[in-house]
């Protein structure tokens, strides 16, 4: 908070920060819907600690044992050290990368290219980034989606109180409309944070007044404030 509190100070500005949405995991009924069975796969790729929980979770659920011999590629180490919650850390079946897709695939290499990989996606997220690169690499693999969005109760939101809303993921935009059917922009200045919400925003005809990150916004507090000194 520690951003937002100095520009609070600089520009006398107010921030409130309302969820748009919450992350659950999938229901087993939901889950079954894909037709994936986890017990084919044996190696599982995880982005984040949402991602660990429901799939721990819906394997409990549908009562399957993941065997000791599951090897588990994480993007980064915060998510890979997460895994002690549900398992024994082992660093012969664990590798963490640096954040990119890129370094999931130098993790694979050829010495776990034979491995048959299931790739761990929510609803909201775009998986095309790693996919194309497991595709370049004719690696065997299956993305399936464990983790879903649930939209908030935003009613008691004014937006026409508010000069400046940042939004961070296309769940973001799904909950607003599903809030307010009939959202007008109108005066409201938004600020797109990631590269899979601007689509979503452009494509509900949202306009975008700054988008980040970029080397010259790298944050969203960034972002706020180029916009707050050109006022």
């Amino acid at each position: 908070m520690a951003p937002y509190e100095a520009l609070t100070e600089k520009f006398g500005v107010r921030f409130d920060f309302k969820p748009f949405f919450i992350v659950e995991p999938l229901t087993s009924r939901e889950f079954r819907t894909q037709r994936i069975n986890i017990l084919d796969y044996t190696a599982v790729v995880f982005s984040s600690r949402h991602a660990i929980n429901a799939y721990f979770q819906l394997c409990e659920e549908l009562r399957v044992k993941v065997p000791e011999t599951m090897k588990y590629f994480c993007t980064t180490e915060a998510v890979a050290m997460y895994l002690q919650k549900h398992i024994v850390y082992r660093k012969r079946k664990i590798f963490f990368g640096d954040g990119t897709p890129a370094s999931i695939l130098s993790l694979i290499g050829t010495k776990h290219a034979g491995e048959t990989f299931l790739i761990v996606t929510s609803d909201s997220s775009n998986s095309e980034n790693i996919t194309r690169l497991f595709d370049e690499k004719k690696l065997n693999y299956k993305t399936a989606v464990f983790v879903k969005s649930v939209s908030q109760d935003l009613k008691g939101v004014d937006f026409s109180a508010y000069e400046l809303a940042v939004l961070y993921n296309p769940a973001d935009v799904k909950s607003l409309y599903e809030n307010f059917p009939d959202f007008r922009q109108g005066d409201l200045k938004f600020i797109s944070y990631g590269k899979t919400i601007v689509k979503a925003m452009e494509e509900a005809g949202l306009n975008i007044a700054i988008k980040a990150p970029t080397p010259e916004v790298p944050s969203a507090a960034k972002a706020i404030e180029l916009y707050l000194s050109t006022q």
